[in-house]
């Protein structure tokens, strides 16, 4: 935070107090609130009520966003906490418990079933079998771009019911695939290299054509070719978007309990993946706006004669 947002933060706010308690007329702009007479006295009387109110005011009145009203709890947090700590000009910080505004969480964008299955169709080429394996565990277990390119052959199991992968902090999770998993690694199993391979990378599931452990970098880029096959490489998916849409699909139309996906995801804490129900509330709400009876409503009754 700079001075002058600081400054700014602390002017705002004073020159609401002074308006709400009727310090200056009524006839004078707000932005032409002189501050230059706030005292310790006018300081002293602040309460924490009048602080939620000043934060209602900005919300409504100003139209400030949720990261713009923290900064603002944040500049206010500081000069209190100085006069309190630091100065002693104040006995108890009226504001300690001030609460910061939740900032809204971006949805994460995600394929559609329609455009998971069209993205699976385009793969082609030489590394065909590689390819469609890598796209089919990205969009069936949500795994990261880190976990893929980590995977070992010794992480299948020899019947390729169960996938052991590493995520972050070196944590181990299993992962339980299914029949379009196990279809995808038998394919590829069949035509993966194994002759020339480096002693470090002859345990690497996923071989590039330069006969090494695939790069993160390579993922990037062949997950990036096909998503442009089907106009999606310049609106803002990636490979991480492939795991939001495992996630959004097993959620949305497997009905998976919050729970197990927060599990399979690997994910730290639950508020992590309840993002996902978010996003499926949004779209109940979208679909709620979408239906064509949703401005419809009742006519005035017309007041009859005798009713007159």
């Amino acid at each position: 935070m700079t001075v002058l947002e600081y400054y700014t933060d602390l002017r705002t706010f004073f020159r609401y107090l002074k308006q709400k308690n009727h310090l200056v007329s009524a006839d004078v702009p707000f932005d032409e609130i002189d501050i230059q007479d706030v005292d310790l006295t006018l300081i002293k009387s602040v309460t924490l009520t009048q602080v939620y109110e000043y934060m209602n005011y900005l919300a409504v009145e100003r139209g400030n966003s949720a990261a713009t009203r923290s900064r603002k709890v944040s500049s206010l947090r500081t000069f209190f906490k100085y006069l309190t700590n630091k100065v002693n000009k104040l006995e108890i910080n009226p504001i300690e418990e001030l609460e910061t505004p939740k900032l809204k969480k971006a949805l994460p964008k995600y394929l559609t079933l329609e455009q998971s299955l069209e993205l699976l169709s385009k793969v082609d080429g030489p590394y065909a079998e590689r390819d469609y394996c890598i796209l089919t565990l990205f969009l069936n277990c949500g795994m990261r771009l880190s976990e893929l390119v980590g995977i070992n052959l010794s992480d299948v199991n020899s019947g390729s019911e169960t996938l052991r992968i590493v995520g972050k902090g070196n944590k181990e999770r299993v992962v339980y695939l299914n029949d379009a998993c196990r279809d995808a690694i038998s394919r590829y199993l069949k035509v993966r290299p194994h002759d020339g391979l480096r002693a470090e990378d002859r345990n690497a599931f996923f071989i590039s054509k330069q006969n090494k452990r695939i790069s993160p970098k390579t993922v990037q880029y062949l997950v990036k070719k096909y998503l442009g096959e089907i106009d999606l490489a310049q609106v803002g998916f990636s490979v991480h978007k492939l795991r939001h849409t495992a996630a959004t699909l097993m959620y949305q139309q497997g009905h998976v309990d919050i729970r197990v996906l927060k599990d399979i995801l690997g994910h730290e804490n639950l508020g992590t993946t309840e993002i996902y129900t978010h996003l499926s509330n949004q779209q109940i709400s979208e679909a709620m706006e979408a239906n064509p009876l949703a401005n419809v409503k009742a006519r005035k009754k017309k007041i009859s004669e005798k009713e007159e």
